[in-house]
């Protein structure tokens, strides 16, 4: 019979500047230990989505608000092939366009979305806890205003130039300097938009830091999966 220290599903916070790695890692993670995955990011770029073809200001912080309230969004929790809607509405493939990338740090500053984003976070969250299915979650201020009761809260980090490369290669499919160019913005603009409205580069106490600069995915994974409790990984890695 399972420990009653083991019924509560296993919670790992990763947060971490555009770039670092955080989405592919926080997938790779959830599929090994088998338990849910949630892309916060996501959840703001599908607001974007909304706004852009609604006609909406995004400077106009409320005007984007306002479309809150009529706001549905839902995901699965697969880690392998998450997907993504708004309302009946699949916008999986939507959402990771150029056009979103650029747009999303103007409703990722946006503290009266950001509000209402944490609410929904912290509830799926602790959902995933006390049912026991777990969960991975990653994105901004993840470790420390949406759920700082995680299991595991994680911090990675890398130089601006691994992430620009890392970006351009999932945007392009290569990290040329034509590329790079194109996903500057993307990277060096968005970690001055968010300094504005979080930390991202500095653990708070209880935050495990991993530089991941010069680690591969599988180095990157490994050095993560090191910093769960013994017990944690045992329970909940598949067998």
């Amino acid at each position: 019979m399972e420990s009653t220290s083991h019924r509560h599903g296993l919670t790992i916070a990763i947060d971490g500047p555009a770039g670092s790695g955080k989405s592919t890692i926080a997938k790779l993670l959830a599929e090994r230990l088998g338990i849910g995955y949630l892309d916060t990011g996501a959840m703001y770029r599908s607001l974007t989505l909304v706004a852009l073809e609604a006609g909406v200001d995004l400077d106009d912080q409320e005007a984007v608000a306002g479309l809150l309230p009529n706001l549905h969004l839902s995901a699965d929790s697969n880690p392998v092939n998450p997907h993504f809607y708004v309302g009946q509405r699949e916008v999986t493939s939507l959402i990771r366009t150029p056009q979103i990338a650029e747009a999303v740090p103007k409703i990722a500053v946006n503290l009266l979305v950001r509000a209402w984003m944490v609410e929904q976070q912290r509830r799926r969250m602790a959902e995933a806890s006390a049912d026991g299915s777990g969960m991975v979650a990653e994105g901004r201020d993840i470790t420390t205003v949406v759920y700082p009761e995680a299991d595991l809260r994680v911090l990675l980090v890398a130089s601006p130039l691994a992430r620009m490369k890392r970006r351009a290669r999932e945007l392009f499919g290569d990290d040329s300097a034509e590329s790079l160019a194109k996903v500057r913005a993307q990277i060096v603009d968005r970690d001055a938009s968010d300094s504005k409205v979080s930390e991202f580069l500095t653990p708070g106490p209880g935050i495990e830091l991993v530089d991941t600069s010069e680690l591969d995915i599988e180095g990157v994974l490994e050095a993560v999966l090191a910093l769960l409790p013994a017990e944690s990984s045992g329970a909940h890695s598949r067998m």
